[in-house]
């Protein structure tokens, strides 16, 4: 079980003190099958306890299925990071040690409503035309993952053709097997091409739309920074 410190706490409050508008987290859980779905329960209760603009809505994954078919969840444990919209933020799996800060990284971000992105990849991403699907494979204890999953799901603020999950590969060891996932951090674009390491902001969009290109037949010119 993971445990806020007095010290966590006050720094958390601080950081939630830059929220402008609510934040929904919405989490989907089951009550068997599940290791850490409880746990991830326990941390976001914990979590959204330390500001009024930060809620928690908790589905049910097999009862609830008209809400995880909206959320387009496949498994649990799953959060949904929610502002004034949905901008297609999701975690799978506990949320903890360097992918926790991630979290609230996106909470910030959500209700602000702005990506952070530097202006040359906002004007990248408007190349895109289709809808791409983005997943970061991580571990709590990888000290890379966090800037993989943090530039996807700020893509997945920017544009609303990106979606973004942080998946915990010890988690769902089903999805690591099918993506041949050999080290973390590492990329699916699309359920298909996939890349790995943290790169920098320039070169991980490019790899994103690359990615998205290829699967249309069409190559793109990498720009590094």
């Amino acid at each position: 079980m993971i445990e806020l410190t007095h010290k966590d706490r006050r720094q958390i409050e601080a950081l939630f003190q830059k929220l402008e508008q609510p934040v929904k987290l919405i989490y989907f859980t089951q009550e068997i099958e599940c290791e850490l779905c409880s746990e991830t329960r326990q941390l976001l209760e914990t979590l959204t306890a330390l500001s009024d603009k930060v809620s928690l809505e908790v589905c049910n994954f097999q009862l609830d299925k008209e809400k995880a078919a909206q959320y387009r969840i496949a498994q649990v444990p799953a959060t949904v990071v929610q502002g004034a919209k949905d901008y297609g933020i999701r975690f799978y799996g506990l949320p903890a040690g360097y992918e926790f800060v991630v979290l609230l990284e996106d909470i910030v971000r959500v209700s602000l409503g702005s990506s952070g992105l530097d202006p040359q990849s906002i004007k990248r991403l408007q190349e895109l035309s289709r809808p791409v699907h983005l997943e970061v494979f991580a571990t709590p204890t990888c000290s890379y993952c966090p800037a993989a999953v943090r530039l996807a799901h700020q893509l997945a603020i920017e544009s609303d053709l990106i979606t973004a999950d942080m998946v915990e590969a010890t988690e769902f060891p089903d999805l690591v097997q099918r993506y041949k996932v050999r080290g973390v951090p590492k990329t699916v674009v699309n359920g298909a091409v996939g890349f790995e390491g943290a790169l920098p902001e320039s070169d991980f969009v490019a790899e994103v739309l690359n990615g998205a290109a290829a699967q249309e037949g069409v190559s793109t010119k990498t720009v590094s920074a």
